[in-house]
Parts: C-alpha cells; structure tokens; sequence
C-alpha cells in the first residue's frame, strides 16, 4: 500500500504492474475496500498497469473532515485524477462497481478526454430515492456501521454466495462496521442526489455496463436506464451473481474486462 497527501486528506491506494503497460484504475463499491479487486489482479496485470484506492473512510483512507458537510461526485473525481497523475498517466481505462459506477459517471460527463474506457458495474444514474439515502444516512450516524452491517451486507451478494460462502459475508461485514460513520453517512447524502440522466448524452468514451441478475441495489432495469441514457449497449447481465462481481465471480468479470480491452 501507498498513502498520497489530496486536499488535506490522506488517500490509501496501490498501484501495481508494469509502468509501461496501459494504466487501469479501479473503484470500490460504497461500505467496501479496495480489497474486492483482490482475486482479478493476477489476470488483469498481465495486461494493465493496475491503481486501486480507498474511498473516504473506507479501509486505511482518512475520513472526511469535519469542517465539511458534504461530498460531491466530483470531489471523488479529483481523487481518481490526482491518484492517475501520481502514476504519470494522463489517460486511463476505468473500472467502477456502485458508487465506483458513480465515479466513473463523473468522469465520463466531465472528464472524458481523460478515459480511454469506462467499465461501470452495478450502478445506476439515479440509485434508489433520495429519502432511502437520507434514512440510512441518519440510521448510520445514530446505530453505527458495525450494527448496520449484519443488513447491509447479505444484500451485497446473491443467495447462491451468500449459502455457500458464509464466512465471506461475515468477514466483509467486519470489514464494513470497521469504516468511518460519517463518511460513509455523506457518501449516502451524495447518491440521494445523483442524478445524471441529463449529462451523460454527448461523450466519446467506449463505454461498457455490468450488472448482476441478484443485484437488489442496482436491478437490471436501472443498469438498462443507465445504458438509455449513455448511449451503452445492452449491460452484460451475469447471472445468479449480485452486486459486487469482482467478488462473486472474480474470473469471469477478469475475462470480460480482458475480451473488452485488448
């Protein structure tokens, strides 16, 4: 691991592989770590420079600070940016799962001369109603994420992993109740008020969707939204797998990408 200095706040990242391979940066769902791309990296070095970090009080990232009240999709843009420029890469493929897929919006409306792909998973332009948002948000920062977790994270995966990898669940739920509350309250906020249906109409990037068929948080049909609007083909809907791939099914997601990119 590696620890950059961006606006104050010290951001935890890895960059792994061979400089002069295409750089691939990689983005976290919401409660998680930079921990689920774990089991894609052996495949994914053999073709990429790969660059994983740590949201806002996720893993080994500092939490926001408290002067503060509010993070902004593009606040966490700027954070992927400074990270790319940490590896001497001006443009870059992106990979983004959830609030990952949030990230990689950002860029892709605001900052497209920067990608030179963008892979966006189980996300949405609009992800659930901003009153659910704002619920958990309040719920987290008055019971904390370790009681949180017990709910939270089976709905992460499909029922097929949550009976055969019991354990996996029980661990990323320490994971999650082991974050800062009230980053992640923020990060709440933040997708309460997402909405990009109206920015994503005039891009270059080549851009590709990924969903899961046991996704609850982000359905096939939010994920055909998203491609509505962006100008996507169909999203590659894998089945029997829910909202974080990269852990469910670590292989086939490497393939995917590795067919999609070279």
């Amino acid at each position: 691991m590696a620890f950059i200095k961006h606006n104050g706040r010290t951001v935890c990242f890895r960059l792994l592989g061979d400089r002069i391979k295409p750089l691939l940066m990689l983005a976290h769902p919401l409660g998680m770590t930079q921990g689920v791309w774990d089991d894609m990296l052996p495949a994914l070095l053999e073709k990429f420079r790969v660059l994983t970090w740590d949201l806002p009080g996720h893993g080994a990232s500092a939490a926001w600070p408290d002067e503060s009240d509010e993070i902004t999709p593009e606040d966490l843009a700027q954070e992927a940016i400074a990270l790319a420029r940490v590896a001497e890469s001006d443009r870059f493929h992106f990979v983004g799962t959830s609030i990952g897929g949030v990230i990689g919006q950002q860029l892709v409306s605001k900052h497209s001369e920067r990608l030179l792909s963008a892979t966006l998973t189980n996300t949405g332009a609009v992800i659930g109603t901003t009153d659910a948002w704002n619920a958990r948000s309040a719920n987290v920062l008055e019971l904390g994420l370790s009681a949180m977790a017990v709910d939270i994270v089976p709905r992460w995966f499909g029922p097929d992993t949550c009976k055969k990898q019991p354990a996996l669940v029980e661990g990323w739920g320490v994971i999650m109740g082991r974050g800062d509350d009230r980053s992640y309250a923020l990060l709440c906020e933040m997708l309460g008020r997402v909405d990009f249906r109206e920015q994503l109409g005039q891009h270059r990037v080549p851009l590709r969707l990924i969903g899961g068929s046991d996704d609850v948080a982000t359905p096939r049909d939010t994920l055909r939204a998203l491609a509505d609007v962006s100008g996507a083909a169909e999203p590659v809907i894998l089945e029997q797998i829910g909202h974080v791939p990269s852990v469910e099914c670590p292989d086939t997601f490497s393939r995917i990408l590795l067919d999609a990119l070279t």
